[in-house]
C-alpha cells in the first residue's frame, strides 16, 4: 500500500510508514508560529507576479495567506477564560480535481489549528495545483523542520485499502466533493471519536436588483459585469460557489432592456480576458442548453458565439441546478427576494449579488432561516473562501476546547 510524496517531495512510502511517522512527529500549538511563519513565506510566493499572472487564483489564495488575514481567522475563534483550544488531531482530507486550489485553504486552516494532516491530492489535478506543491515545497527549506514531519501530500490511484487506513487513523475527515464521492468515502469508518466533515453538491446562484443597476453608473455597471465573469468562469463555472442562474429582481419590463446590456457587457469582458471555450465546451453548452428546453423549463435560448449563452427560465422554480457547461446562465424574473426564497433549497449556497443595500440582504438571510444560501456576497467575491464555509467555522471545526470550571 504504497502513496505517492508530493509534499514533502519525497520517494513512494507505505502508507502504514507514513502513519506512523506523523504520528511520531513533534506536536504543534493552536496557532502555532511556525505554521504562521511557513504559511505566510509560501503566500508571498503565489504574490510573486510570475505566479500570479500565470493563475490568477492563486493571488486569491496568497491574500487569503497573509499574516494579518491568518491572525483575523485565529482571533475569531479565541475562546473565554474557562475555556482552552487546541488541535483535533490527524485530519485527512480528500478534496476534488476541479478546482486546483481548495485543498490548501482547508489544509492551511487545519494546520493552523495545530493538527498533523493528511491531503489526497488527486492525480488528474494539474496547473495551479502542480504549482501549488512546486511553491510549497520551495517555501519549506526556510520552514522549521516539524512542518514536513506534520505535514504530508500525496497522491494514489483507486486504492480502498489506503483510504481505509488513513480513515481509521484520522481524528478527523474532510470531503470536498460530489454526494457520490461523499457516499463512497463514508463506506469508509472512523474510528469512534472521529467523525466527518463533508462539502457535498451545491448549487450556487446571482441576483441583480434591477433598480440598483439602472441607478449605477457605467462604470459601476462594468465593474459589476467584470467581478460576475471571474465569479463565474474560473474554475470552468464548476465550483460550487460559482452562480449558475441569474434572477433579476424587481421591475420586468426595465429588466428586459437591462439583461440586454449586461449580456453584451458580459461578451465584452469575456473577449477582452481572451477566454477560450473548447469545441468540446460548445457543444456540451448546447446539449445542456437545448436539453432545458426540452424539458420545457426554458421559453428562449441565446449564444453570443461559443463564450456566453443565456436561457429564459419559464419561471423561477424552473431552476437547474446542474452543471451546464461553463457560460451558461439561466435567468429568471422575481418580484422580490422573498420570492427567490421559495426556490432556495438545503443544498444551495451562496448568492452573490449587485444593487442591493445591506438591509435588503439582511431580510432575505432572515426569512432564509438558515435552510439554504450559507453566503450572500458581492459580485467578483463567490470564490472568495474564507474562515466560514457552507455555514461552518472552519477553525472552530478543526480544533477541540477544554473547559477548566473553578
Amino acid at each position: 500500500m504504497k502513496v505517492q510524496q508530493r509534499f514533502p517531495a519525497g520517494a513512494d512510502v507505505e502508507v502504514d510508514e507514513l502513519l506512523a511517522d506523523v504520528a511520531a512527529a513533534d506536536r504543534l500549538e493552536f496557532g502555532d508560529e511556525r505554521v504562521v511563519d511557513f504559511l505566510v513565506r509560501f503566500a508571498r510566493r503565489l504574490l510573486a507576479p510570475a505566479v500570479a499572472r500565470r493563475f490568477p487564483e492563486l493571488a486569491s489564495l496568497g491574500f487569503f495567506l497573509r499574516r494579518g488575514e491568518i491572525a483575523k481567522a485565529l482571533a475569531n475563534a479565541r475562546t473565554a477564560e474557562d475555556a482552552l483550544r487546541f488541535p483535533r488531531g490527524l485530519v485527512f482530507h480528500v478534496p476534488p480535481a476541479n478546482v486546483d486550489t481548495i485543498f490548501v485553504y482547508s489544509w492551511a486552516l487545519s494546520a493552523l489549528a495545530g493538527n498533523p494532516n493528511v491531503v489526497r491530492i488527486s492525480s488528474r489535478s494539474a496547473g495551479a495545483a502542480s504549482t501549488v506543491l512546486q511553491e510549497l515545497d520551495a517555501a519549506l527549506a526556510e520552514a522549521d523542520p516539524v512542518i514536513a514531519r506534520t505535514q504530508r501530500m500525496i497522491t494514489y490511484g483507486r486504492d480502498d485499502a489506503v483510504t481505509a487506513a488513513l480513515s481509521a487513523a484520522c481524528e478527523l475527515r474532510v470531503v470536498w466533493g460530489g454526494d457520490r464521492s461523499v457516499a463512497e468515502l463514508r463506506k469508509h469508518p472512523l474510528a469512534p471519536q472521529a467523525r466527518d466533515l463533508t462539502f457535498p453538491d451545491r448549487a450556487s446562484f446571482a441576483a441583480i436588483s434591477v433598480e440598483g443597476w439602472r441607478a449605477a453608473s457605467p462604470e459601476r455597471r462594468r465593474e459589476a459585469v467584470t467581478g460576475f465573469y471571474n465569479d463565474s468562469y474560473w474554475f470552468d463555472q464548476a465550483a460550487c460557489s460559482s452562480p449558475r442562474t441569474l434572477f433579476w429582481v424587481g421591475d420586468q419590463a426595465a429588466a428586459r432592456a437591462a439583461q440586454d446590456e449586461f449580456r453584451a457587457l458580459l461578451a465584452e469582458v469575456v473577449a477582452a480576458k481572451r477566454f477560450v471555450v473548447e469545441p468540446a465546451m460548445a457543444v456540451q453548452k448546447r446539449v445542456s442548453a437545448y436539453g432545458v428546453a426540452a424539458e420545457g423549463q426554458a421559453t428562449a435560448i441565446r449564444f453570443d458565439g461559443n463564450a456566453v449563452a443565456t436561457l429564459d427560465l419559464v419561471e423561477p422554480a424552473a431552476v437547474p441546478r446542474e452543471w451546464l457547461g461553463v457560460g451558461t446562465f439561466p435567468q429568471a424574473g422575481l418580484a422580490d427576494l422573498a420570492e427567490f426564497a421559495a426556490v432556495v433549497r438545503r443544498k444551495d449556497q451562496t448568492l452573490s449579488t449587485f444593487g442591493f443595500d445591506r438591509a435588503e440582504l439582511l431580510d432575505l438571510a432572515r426569512l432564509l432561516g438558515g435552510r439554504g444560501i450559507d453566503r450572500i456576497v458581492p459580485f467578483g467575491s463567490a470564490l472568495s473562501f474564507a474562515a466560514t464555509w457552507d455555514g461552518y467555522d472552519l477553525v472552530a471545526e478543526f480544533s477541540r476546547l477544554t473547559t477548566v470550571a473553578l
